[in-house]
């Protein structure tokens, strides 16, 4: 989790992630901000993700990404 984090800081340092618990309901994240991510953590973690691993519930929140990265990486 904190590998997660520390690639979340570097994309938003302005965010509290450990807080946030809505971050594309409350649009804290955009486009970019989510392609960005996902290209960071595919390859911090050697995971791959497909279009539908790419929805809003998976970046609600660091947990939630973190829980998506598990399951990715069984």
């Amino acid at each position: 989790m904190e590998k997660l984090l520390s690639i979340l800081h570097e994309i938003r340092p302005d965010v509290d992630f450990n807080a946030e618990q809505d971050l594309i309901g409350d649009g804290i994240l955009d486009s970019l901000d989510i392609m960005e991510i996902v290209a960071e953590i595919s390859d911090a973690f050697d995971i791959s993700l497909s279009p539908s691993d790419i929805v809003p519930a998976n970046f609600h929140s660091a947990a939630a990404l973190w829980a998506m990265i598990e399951k990715k990486r069984g």
